[in-house]
């Protein structure tokens, strides 16, 4: 890719060039014409060449550069919430010119063909130095919790997460004003995230547990046994995890949140999502049971709700 693509840029006359294109950079923009080269079978490849992305196949008129996508990467990463919109606003107060919202269209065709050329380059990388494993992100994610030395001791456990919700991830419902819900078939290539039929199978198994006790007090101490010697546990003592019929969502999110699991130096590890509901009990039984079948059983799980857990985990 050239340096300074602006200045390799040559017009061309000739009938199989681009022609009349508008070139968006984040501090140029101009219109001109590209010849292709003898290889080049399609318009996107002339644009690459030239360090650019065109917002359709065919038929282009607007390409933005690789560099401004990429910078709106690593800006969507540290923020998320500067969205596509916010981008497109400012490249049109950057280049003086009014903000159109199909703007906003063509720059996420453009974005997501660009996220697609980078996972197929970052696949074949790492399958070319062998990261591509089944379960090797999980397994090398923190080089303090799984990398082994030889002939090192075993620890007390072999692995440390703590897990949780938070509920400040909210997706309004759309049946709340009544538009209609657009379908969206791209899906992440990631696997950080457990989908909505895996944690769906674990959806009656507290629930089968719950409908022995017909407690639902949500906070109780419960007193203490006669017994000579004090117990060292309090899990028969307090009860700080709702029952399960309790921890509704209003109907009017889709999804309510996020669940996570992390190791104790914070690297994510697993995450789902919370669908019209609350905290319930699939979430973290889905990702514990992830993260048995990747570490196996000898390993400590820290929980706001842990003395609610120590039952249900029981054998």
């Amino acid at each position: 890719m050239p340096c300074n693509a602006l200045e390799e840029l040559t017009l061309s006359d000739n009938s199989l060039s681009l022609k009349n294109i508008d070139l968006v950079d984040v501090f140029s923009r101009k219109r001109t014409s590209l010849q292709p080269r003898p290889s080049h079978k399609y318009p996107n490849e002339t644009l690459i060449y030239h360090g650019y992305l065109g917002c359709s196949p065919l038929y282009l008129t607007v390409a933005i550069s690789i560099c401004t996508l990429a910078a709106y990467r690593q800006c969507h990463r540290t923020c998320p919430r500067f969205s596509i919109q916010a981008q497109c606003k400012a490249l049109c107060h950057l280049h003086d010119i009014p903000y159109r919202s199909y703007f906003n269209m063509q720059f996420s065709d453009a974005y997501s063909v660009y996220l697609e050329i980078t996972h197929c380059v970052d696949s074949l990388i790492n399958g070319v130095i062998g990261c591509n494993t089944p379960n090797w992100r999980l397994l090398n994610s923190c080089p303090c919790c799984f990398y082994k030395l030889e002939d090192e001791e075993n620890l007390t456990f072999d692995w440390l997460v703590t897990i949780d919700g938070n509920n400040s991830l909210k997706w309004w419902s759309s049946s709340v004003d009544g538009s209609t819900m657009r379908s969206d078939p791209c899906k992440f290539h990631t696997d950080y995230w457990l989908d909505h039929t895996t944690v769906d199978c674990f959806k009656n198994d507290v629930q089968r547990q719950s409908n022995t006790t017909t407690n639902t007090d949500d906070w109780q101490d419960v007193e203490p046994p006669n017994q000579s010697e004090p117990s060292f546990t309090c899990v028969d003592r307090w009860r700080n995890a709702g029952p399960e019929q309790h921890k509704q969502m209003f109907a009017i999110f889709d999804e309510s949140g996020i669940f996570i699991a992390a190791c104790h130096h914070w690297f994510v590890l697993l995450a789902c999502d919370m669908v019209k509901s609350g905290e319930l009990a699939k979430y973290p039984l889905a990702i514990i049971d992830r993260l048995l079948t990747v570490y196996g059983p000898n390993g400590a799980c820290a929980y706001d709700i842990g003395l609610h857990w120590d039952n249900v985990l029981a054998p």
